[in-house]
């Protein structure tokens, strides 16, 4: 596949005498300080569980590897999944999915809404800085679609897209499932909250560590290997039964191109409720999530009535309003920063 943006950039540049155009857009979102924020923001336990528990960054890291061997596999553009999966988080806040839940709760009574995907296409189109020549960082219109449309089955969904994104852009939805998937029964396990033999009686991690003892690699890397090959059958089957021959046909198909077929579908939504049940409405994780909910709404509140210098430098350069400016700020934060905060 070629690797030049069709639907282009909002303003014009000359392109680059080494790079084609997404490699670009890669190496900007990279360079952003809402990146390197991520290493600082929680995945699912807040920071001070261990150096080995994943971050938003380790994620994201995760998820493009994933997403870039799936597109080469299926010959579609490695850089442009990467590209969507190394901005897919950079709108979360900080405490994982209780700070984006006390975010939505806090700009709903402000006139508002908070989802992450959206604060993440905000940063790259506007908060963030590339040239004085134009606001943002002036990604191609691909990446930009495949962020506002990035979703999993667990995701918050704000029902705001009637048609599918790119091929590309679908398998970083399925990257990322695949690997919180894989890190989270790894999480799960190193923090105690359950035992291999507890897991091995969901059907999927039992047949993932068949694999595991033949080959003598991690539970994690079995789950990924037996998904990913999964999708491999299932788009080839979907692209097929469907005649799909164009990106049209992608855009108007009537549900995503990139699933796992029906068995593994059932099979890791039964390894899904068994993370719910013992990972994340573990007592020990949700009254750290309550915690971190409350600091990010008493946080707000505290801004709104004084806003520091960085509020109202944010609310000059978007033009937003004052409850705008304070969840662009506080959505920026890391955990340690927020509380320090």
């Amino acid at each position: 596949m070629p690797h030049n943006g069709i639907l282009g950039r909002e303003f014009d540049e000359h392109e680059d005498e080494t790079r084609f155009p997404f490699q670009r857009d890669r190496d900007r979102i990279i360079h952003t300080r809402a990146f390197r924020r991520l290493k600082g923001k929680t995945q699912v336990f807040v920071s001070g569980e261990g150096d080995h528990v994943r971050t938003r960054l380790t994620h994201t890291m995760e998820v493009a590897q994933i997403s870039r061997d799936i597109a080469r596999t299926l010959s579609l553009n490695e850089d442009l999944s990467e590209c969507i999966a190394l901005a897919h988080d950079l709108g979360h806040p900080p405490f994982g999915h209780a700070g984006e839940e006390a975010l939505n709760e806090w700009m709903k009574k402000n006139g508002g809404r908070f989802e992450h995907n959206e604060q993440s296409h905000r940063i790259v189109a506007l908060l963030e800085d590339h040239s004085s020549l134009y606001k943002g960082l002036n990604l191609n219109g691909e990446i930009l679609d495949g962020i506002l449309k990035h979703s999993t089955p667990y995701d918050f969904s704000s029902g705001r897209n009637d048609k599918h994104p790119s091929l590309e852009a679908q398998i970083v939805n399925v990257a990322d499932e695949i690997a919180y998937t894989g890190h989270d029964c790894e999480d799960g396990m190193r923090a105690g909250l359950f035992k291999l033999e507890e897991i091995l009686a969901v059907p999927l991690a039992a047949k993932a560590n068949k694999r595991t003892i033949e080959r003598g690699t991690s539970l994690r890397g079995a789950i990924i290997h037996i998904l990913v090959n999964d999708l491999y059958e299932s788009i080839e089957k979907e692209i097929v039964s469907r005649n799909i021959k164009t990106m049209e046909d992608i855009s108007a198909s009537r549900s995503p191109v990139a699933c796992f077929s029906p068995q593994t579908r059932e099979e890791l939504d039964g390894l899904r409720d068994f993370l719910f049940a013992r990972m994340y409405l573990n007592p020990k994780v949700k009254d750290k999530s309550r915690h971190g909910k409350k600091v990010v709404l008493s946080l707000c509140s505290g801004l709104i009535k004084r806003p520091s210098e960085k509020v109202i430098e944010i609310q000059k350069k978007t033009g937003g309003s004052l409850a705008e400016a304070v969840k662009d700020f506080v959505a920026g934060m890391t955990d340690e920063y927020c509380l320090m905060q």
